[in-house]
């Protein structure tokens, strides 16, 4: 039987991209789907439309499913608890960590935003990156007295960079990164947006609080789980968030120093070995490769490979020594911040803590 699942935020892009990726889910059913007030009570279909000029404000490239065009969207308030067996909140609010908590105190939260991502209990997870984190989710409990949990996945600007150092880390060791990010304009959400007379040919430097994210939950992620805390990895990392007037998906630059001598042969056969022993192959979102590396030197780039597996491939390109360090190697990586980064990486999540038998 299906586990039955609620939306929260559902008209937003990364709702979208929930109503599509959840389409014909063989583990789950969307039952109830809420966003704010404005939008309460009437069809999906008609709470996405601009009250001016009527037109559909429909981001994903896929089109709208119909099994959601008559849903009547519900105030957040509204959602029946006792019906439903998970929550996916796309909330990006300040709003998002008390509706979350309400929610969190019965059933699990699968969530897209940054509300709870720095508590000591909580785990940032990445399916296949750091599976052993999922066990902190019964200390959250534990310690909230909840009979369910939040568990939120990363930024979408540091999905794409942990899921490429893991396996350096593990094998090489990591001590320092410096990342310069080319950020989608769909990654700053439809409100309030990127202005098109500000992004149309420019490049924006500064993502506000976005450097600091990427720090921080790197660090989080590629941390180790000792006596139900997470001892961060000790890693430096400086970055540059950028906005780039690019639709879908996250570019970036990375320069690594590791501890042990390294170069991009070693780093392709890392990838593969890291691939070949990943365990979330069975779950229904998975892609059939984690990573893609290119040799050719215009690769990645967005037009061309943000649509690699349903945008749950990180592309890797332009592998090279990074002659600045004693032991180093650069690249560049290419994330679908919307897919991998964002609604259907927390799918995927949702299906290993449903396999694990958290949901």
């Amino acid at each position: 039987m299906k586990k039955k699942v609620a939306i929260i935020g559902v008209t937003g892009s990364v709702g979208q991209e929930f109503v599509v990726s959840l389409n014909n889910h063989p583990w789950f059913e969307i039952v109830q789907i809420a966003a704010s007030n404005k939008s309460a009570g009437k069809k999906y279909l008609e709470s996405i439309k601009d009250a001016g000029s009527g037109i559909i404000n429909w981001h994903p490239a896929s089109p709208i499913p119909e099994y959601v065009k008559d849903m009547t969207v519900d105030k957040v308030e509204d959602i029946k608890i006792d019906n439903i067996d998970l929550v996916f909140s796309s909330i990006e609010s300040e709003a998002a960590r008390e509706i979350e908590s309400k929610f969190a105190k019965f059933v699990p939260v699968i969530s897209t935003s940054s509300a709870y991502r720095y508590d000591e209990d909580v785990p940032i997870l990445i399916p296949g990156i750091n599976d052993e984190h999922v066990d902190l989710i019964d200390v959250q409990k534990k310690n909230r007295n909840w009979n369910g949990f939040v568990a939120p996945i990363p930024n979408c600007t540091t999905t794409g960079l942990a899921i490429t150092l893991k396996p350096l880390y593990e094998q090489f060791g990591t001590n320092k990164v410096i990342m310069t990010s080319m950020q989608a304009i769909s990654g700053a959400g439809r409100t309030p947006g990127v202005p098109a007379m500000d992004i149309t040919d420019n490049i924006i430097p500064y993502i506000p609080n976005e450097e600091k994210k990427v720090r921080i939950e790197t660090a989080k992620i590629l941390g180790k789980i000792n006596e139900g805390k997470i001892n961060n990895a000790n890693i430096k990392i400086s970055c540059t968030c950028t906005r780039v007037p690019v639709i879908d998906g996250h570019t970036e630059s990375v320069s690594i120093e590791t501890s042990k001598p390294i170069d991009p042969t070693l780093v392709k056969k890392s990838y593969e070995e890291y691939f070949n022993d990943l365990n979330i192959l069975s779950l229904p979102s998975a892609p059939p490769k984690y990573y893609e590396i290119h040799d050719e030197p215009t690769r990645p780039q967005p037009r061309i490979d943000r649509e690699i597996n349903d945008g749950m491939t990180t592309s890797i390109g332009r592998l090279e020594k990074e002659i600045i360090f004693d032991h180093g190697i650069k690249y560049v990586l290419f994330s679908h911040n919307k897919k991998m980064g964002s609604a259907k990486g927390a799918i995927l999540l949702a299906e290993l803590l449903y396999k694990k038998g958290k949901i």
